[in-house]
């Protein structure tokens, strides 16, 4: 069997790695694509720092975009030569940082016409945890095709991000405003809010303001906020003051890891998987772990998320594609380290960790 070059986490906080693994022909419905954009993400940083549900060596990258160089018997959709993104991350042949990934075509996109592959690499895991969340968890209903003028019930019914300037929080915005809620609240530091605004929250609050749980509150009024979409999961950051603004009847849901301590250069993190253990919750509230991984037992998003409600929306510019920070160095080791660096660090806002897996031109 042929191989190919793909980075891995080693140890924890160790080096990543350049290992060799199987060029996997593709059979069935599945195709084989030659990476040439991945996203980093948070959780390549909470495995490689943290060990989090690791056994390594583990090849790293949830999100593949490149062009199709060869396709299985009953593949129906796609063709040699289609420019494609996707969330991708069951197994080690789907991975989005090595130059080849083997994947069923329904995990997969076709790139519309005037986007590139660096732009549609900042949409799929963040676009289908949004998609995931809002219905799995919050029981928000987004009904595909949208129906012409429909109005939601509850439309005008507070609901609140909290991180809206995270790359989760950003297409949660999109997203509801597309379906017509027009009460989405949304925390984010104060230099962000016209960003946000412009996205479709009505109000925004500072997360840095000692009093936002009291103004958030008050925004509730007597009923309070029912739902809440946390996109940052940290216990002190947000868990805690979520805690205090959720009320009885109230839904919560919480991107894992809860994130006890973030890691640095010098500590490692520490994390925490049940988010009723994170607070002291108040008696009715519904706190959950956000587990976008389970997205699949949807029958109509296993089949239409991704191949078709996804790309639609980039087209049509439903949503946008966030910015990107282009990730340099002269080689695809030296890329994905800069990369796991800069997000151990925190040194993007409101942008996106993207760079070159191929290191030829196709």
């Amino acid at each position: 069997m042929s191989t190919h070059f793909a980075v891995a986490t080693v140890g924890v906080k160790a080096k990543l790695e350049l290992i060799r693994v199987p060029t996997v022909k593709p059979t069935g419905d599945q195709v084989r694509i030659r990476n040439e954009w991945t996203a980093s993400t948070p959780l390549d940083l909470h495995q490689n720092d943290g060990g989090l549900l690791v056994k390594h060596p583990q090849v790293l990258g949830d999100g593949t975009a490149g062009t199709v160089v060869e396709v299985g018997p009953d593949v129906k959709r796609l063709k040699v030569g289609d420019k494609v993104f996707g969330f991708t991350w069951r197994t080690q042949a789907e991975k989005g940082q090595q130059e080849f990934a083997t994947v069923e075509e329904w995990l997969l996109a076709k790139l519309p016409e005037d986007f590139t592959l660096a732009e549609a690499i900042t949409l799929p895991d963040n676009l289908v945890t949004v998609f995931h969340t809002l219905t799995a968890d919050l029981g928000i209903e987004l009904p595909w095709p949208k129906p012409n003028e429909y109005v939601p019930a509850n439309a005008d019914s507070p609901i609140l991000i909290w991180g809206g300037s995270s790359s989760v929080g950003q297409f949660a915005l999109q997203v509801l405003r597309y379906y017509g809620y027009t009460n989405v609240l949304a925390t984010a530091s104060r230099k962000q809010h016209d960003k946000l605004r412009n996205l479709g929250a009505k109000a925004l609050f500072d997360y840095n303001d000692q009093n936002i749980v009291a103004s958030l509150l008050q925004e509730g009024g007597a009923t309070g906020i029912p739902l809440i979409f946390d996109c940052i999961g940290s216990k002190y950051g947000s868990i805690a003051p979520i805690s205090q603004v959720a009320r009885d009847g109230a839904k919560v849901a919480i991107l894992l890891p809860v994130i006890v301590r973030d890691s640095t250069e010098v500590e490692a993190p520490e994390y925490e998987m049940d988010v009723k253990k994170a607070a002291d919750w108040k008696a009715g509230v519904d706190a959950r772990g956000v587990r976008t991984h389970f997205y699949l037992d949807n029958e109509f998003f296993r089949y239409h998320l991704q191949p078709d409600i996804m790309p639609t929306m980039l087209k049509e510019r439903i949503v946008e594609p966030q910015r990107q920070k282009i990730v340099e160095g002269a080689t695809l080791l030296e890329r994905a380290q800069k990369a796991m660096d800069m997000l151990r660090r925190k040194e993007v806002s409101m942008e996106r960790l993207v760079w070159s897996v191929s290191d030829t031109e196709p």
